[in-house]
């Protein structure tokens, strides 16, 4: 069993042709597994949302209050987050094939259970079966997408995903009232069920997308770990909101699942220094990451708490519209955040991330404070404009940043940051449904089922906060990565070789064989030459140095890092050596071969904690030799 990395883009070896087409960035039968991927997502997805316009018949016809009947978006959001971690050793344990059709005969099964459920609690069960199949192809999508997709068209294609992750759930509401204005709660998933079906065949026929596998071990106390955090954070949470009731009060499982998380994040710590990781936490390392990521975390909470559920609450409460009129009401924003998709990714290919996140921020915390306003005299002409800014808002905010976070990782790290923020998106969106479903709840002047008038103005208080911090954390997003100058144009200059060997191949903690990928698709921007180009991940703070050198040791070019990302210059084709060093760290050397026609190349590299270096002669490290007359 082979344990090579199951990059599809730097295959170790000859592979059939076949293979080679699937995996070529590009190619149409790339374009046809995306297109797979793509379509199967939406039909999963869009059951994040479907029932929230059934909530409050739901509350009648099960016998059960409105936090308790929420759990059927939160349930299926928090299952999602615990299973979502799990998919880095899916992904690695098994083919891209099985994890797909796993997925979807998962979702299937979840969606024939919830279809014949007698009460809430199969009902329940029935969405969290789905919530298995469904939380694992989102990883498997944005992973396959990194790995096929050029970065030059990395954003209009994230753009497309915009449509899968973002539109599905906004226009689950519209769906979900259409269907209750002539039948039951159960044909939301009568419905649905069949084009599961049909998707799982087109799958079975059509996903042919091979890889190396490895045995890699699953760590089952990581998986329990996370369930306890994540499952009693929101719980004891959701109980706030529960009159009467005799069970544990609410911050025990609360204190539970905050010490239960800490205890998950220090194992995967410990366990990563021997890559056995249920979730990688190195991406954790890079800030644009980071900032990205709680970005993407308050706009989710917006998007699934805010609007997906408070927003038709609000409808069918204080406005007194039926679920028919409910799901039309917010069909134009989620229309416009699906239009928005692909021009905003093309925007970000050009203009990077900052120049639309910023003002998608701005958007959506003044749509959410404006919902504060309404009452229940307001037109519905009112509540659908200001829905549609904030899914404008929202629309200039999910590309790009979910193409940024990802971006700014080396590739051996795409699957566990796809992963994180998969996981994220799911928390935050259920964390969003129970914190204002609940805040609504506990500020409602009458005791009942829903929350009232007053209740859900405060809930849109608590999402326009929400709103506010976004444009805070939105400020410290950085803008457009800029090619760093070479810094050492004068070719021949001596090279200060780094302390220790400089290995021949690349020497990054257990990345696999060196990442370099070719493209013949030439730029007209920049200088003459062989463009190399990529990011380097340290496993400590800092930013490190690139140093490119000939075959006779003289240095030809230099260049920093800015947010790990790096750019030099070949002046001819031929063999190189690229060196990478960095503070605290120990050094690397990849040897790069550029043939002729190649106009760039790319290359990622991870530099580990350096160890004390051993004394004596074989120490010091040999200076390299002069270029002229070699």
């Amino acid at each position: 069993m082979s344990s090579a990395p199951t990059t599809s883009d730097a295959p170790a070896g000859p592979a059939p042709d076949a293979e080679a087409a699937v995996t070529a960035p590009g190619t149409t039968r790339a374009g046809v597994v995306i297109a797979v991927l793509v379509v199967s997502a939406f039909v999963m997805i869009l059951n994040e949302t479907i029932l929230s316009v059934a909530l409050k018949d739901l509350t009648v016809d099960l016998g059960v209050s409105t936090t308790t009947v929420q759990w059927l978006t939160s349930g299926f959001l928090l299952t999602m987050a615990v299973v979502i971690p799990t998919t880095g050793f899916l992904l690695e344990r098994f083919t891209p094939r099985q994890v797909f059709l796993a997925s979807l005969t998962l979702f299937s099964l979840g969606t024939l259970i919830s279809a014949l459920a007698p009460g809430f609690p199969v009902l329940l069960v029935g969405r969290v079966v789905q919530a298995c199949g469904t939380a694992v192809m989102i990883p498997l999508l944005m992973t396959s997408i990194m790995r096929l997709v050029p970065p030059e068209r990395r954003g209009s294609t994230m753009g497309t995903i915009t449509i899968v992750i973002a539109v599905a759930p906004a226009i689950g509401p519209t769906i979900g009232g259409a269907i209750l204005a002539s039948l039951s709660w159960r044909w939301m998933f009568w419905i649905v069920l069949p084009l599961a079906v049909a998707a799982l065949v087109l799958g079975a026929v059509l996903m042919r997308l091979d890889s190396e596998t490895r045995s890699v071990p699953l760590d089952l106390l990581s998986v329990l770990l996370s369930a306890i955090g994540f499952g009693g954070i929101l719980y004891g949470f959701s109980t706030l909101g529960e009159s009467g009731g005799s069970g544990l009060p609410p911050w025990v499982p609360i204190v539970v699942g905050a010490v239960a998380l800490v205890l998950f994040v220090w194992r995967q710590l410990r366990l990563q220094r021997r890559d056995a990781a249920l979730l990688d936490l190195r991406p954790f390392t890079h800030r644009q990451f980071v900032v990205a990521l709680v970005l993407f975390a308050l706009l989710f909470m917006s998007l699934l708490g805010a609007a997906a559920i408070l927003l038709p609450l609000f409808l069918q409460t204080v406005l007194g519209q039926d679920t028919f009129w409910t799901g039309l009401a917010v069909l134009p924003g989620g229309l416009v955040l699906g239009l928005l998709g692909r021009p905003v990714g093309a925007l970000y290919d050009r203009v990077g991330a900052r120049p639309l996140v910023i003002p998608g921020a701005i958007m959506m915390a003044v749509a959410l404070w404006l919902f504060t306003l309404l009452g229940a005299g307001s037109p519905l002409g009112a509540v659908v404009g200001i829905h549609v800014v904030l899914m404008a808002g929202l629309g200039l905010m999910m590309t790009p940043l979910m193409t940024e976070g990802l971006s700014t990782l080396p590739g051996a790290l795409y699957s566990h940051g796809s992963a994180i923020l998969a996981t994220l998106q799911q928390v935050a969106g259920a964390f969003g449904t129970a914190a204002f479903v609940t805040i609504s709840a506990i500020a409602s002047v009458t005791v009942g089922a829903t929350p009232d008038a007053q209740g859900l103005r405060v809930g849109f208080m608590a999402a326009g906060v929400v709103g506010v911090l976004a444009v805070i954390v939105s400020l410290f997003l950085g803008g457009k990565p800029q090619p760093v100058a070479d810094r050492s144009a004068e070719v021949g200059e001596p090279l200060a070789a780094p302390p220790g060997p400089a290995p021949v191949d690349d020497a990054s903690d257990h990345t696999g064989p060196v990442d370099v990928r070719p493209s013949r698709t030439s730029s007209a921007e920049g200088p003459a030459g062989v463009r190399v180009r990529g990011q380097v991940d340290l496993a400590g703070p800092g930013e490190a140095v690139v140093t490119l050198v000939d075959e006779h040791g003289a240095q030809h070019g230099r260049a920093g890092t800015r947010g790990g990302r790096y750019e030099l210059v070949l002046p001819t084709s031929g063999a190189w050596l690229l060196v990478v060093s960095a503070p605290g760290h120990a050094p690397t050397a990849a040897r790069l071969v550029a043939e002729p026609g190649i106009t760039e190349l790319t290359h990622d590299a991870t530099l580990p904690v350096a160890t004390p270096p051993a004394s004596g002669p074989s120490a010091t490290p040999r200076e390299p030799q002069p270029a002229a007359g070699s």
